[in-house]
């Protein structure tokens, strides 16, 4: 089983958001010396718990911190930019990091729609161009030049570009193309998994670069040294989603405080709901689940996604499911 790792800059309370960032670059190292194949980086916009927006950015700086895991965004929310542009600063960070980049792309906004019409004026029926800007993303990433124009710095290699997505549609234009393909089960708790690779591995027409379908699921999992411990921890996530529904957000709560006050009779029926399909107990618990779940998916590949108000508990988090998976351990 390979294993990957996908960070959001999730937002802490009693820190800055500046925080959440160096706390991105410094996980990255991390990641690398487990073992983990990829680092993947989320865009939101005007969010207070998920602060990474630029995640173009950040891999730059994670390049300069790393020498061998693969690093990539996922994704990109291209329906707010050029792909002309894209391609040029991924262009750059393959230069920076040969044979280290992947491109993983998305048409959702990251945000609420009066944010996307900020980050981009023509946004409206923006995402509608959402397959011919990846047939053209496709096309400056990996040709001398597309309708007579070059994205530069060219190199011997070329990013990796992957489609992201929750529904059928991703599934589908991913599989039309001949991408790589990353379902986020996290999003929904896994409700249309089945069907979307199904069709992404049915529909799939192979590509020069990809003879054969590539597909995983990124799932949102934590690990402790108990499975109480790890329960335990996993309140700060439970309370973030709980007042998200009733329009709350922001920064993840410490989970003493959590644990303190307790959930409501209300609350009760949405957090007992994520408990039942959690990825959340001891490393022994929480690997028994990932490894049924890929077997179900017919799966040698997950992304991980941990979150946890304590930045030491995410780590160790990695560091148990690295050993519990047998990741070669890399000298730092």
């Amino acid at each position: 089983m390979r294993l990957s790792v996908l960070d959001q800059s999730v937002a802490l309370s009693g820190q800055g958001e500046d925080a959440a960032i160096r706390d991105t670059l410094e996980l990255a190292p991390h990641c690398e010396r487990l073992g983990y194949e990829r680092f993947w980086l989320s865009e939101h916009h005007s969010l207070p718990t998920i602060v990474g927006s630029a995640p173009e950015v950040l891999m730059g700086a994670i390049a300069a911190r790393t020498t061998r895991i693969r690093i990539g965004s996922a994704g990109v929310m291209l329906p707010h930019y050029s792909a002309l542009k894209v391609a040029e600063q991924f262009r750059v960070l393959e230069a920076l990091a040969p044979g280290r980049i992947d491109l993983g792309v998305g048409r959702a906004p990251g945000g609420d729609m009066r944010t996307a019409q900020a980050l981009n004026p023509n946004a409206y029926g923006s995402a509608e161009h959402f397959p011919q800007q990846v047939r053209d993303l496709q096309a400056w990433t990996s040709l001398p030049s597309h309708q007579g124009i070059s994205a530069h710095p060219r190199g011997p290699q070329a990013p990796e570009v992957w489609i992201l997505g929750s529904s059928d549609y991703g599934a589908q234009l991913a599989a039309h193309f001949g991408l790589p393909y990353a379902f986020a089960y996290f999003f929904t708790d896994g409700v249309g998994v089945e069907q979307a690779l199904d069709l992404y591995r049915r529909l799939y027409e192979p590509s020069e670069r990809h003879p054969v379908p590539e597909a995983t699921v990124c799932v949102w999992a934590l690990a402790a040294d108990s499975d109480a411990e790890a329960l335990h921890h996993a309140l700060s996530r439970e309370r973030w989603r709980v007042d998200r529904q009733r329009g709350r957000l922001g920064p993840l709560q410490a989970p003493d405080l959590i644990a303190a006050r307790g959930f409501t009779a209300e609350d009760m029926p949405t957090v007992d709901a994520m408990r039942a399909k959690a990825f959340v107990g001891s490393a022994a618990t929480v690997a028994d689940k990932l490894r049924q779940l890929a077997a179900a998916l017919q799966l040698d590949h997950l992304v991980v996604n941990t979150w946890a108000h304590d930045p030491q508990v995410r780590r160790h988090s990695y560091a148990l499911l690295a050993r519990e998976f047998g990741l070669q351990t890399v000298a730092a």
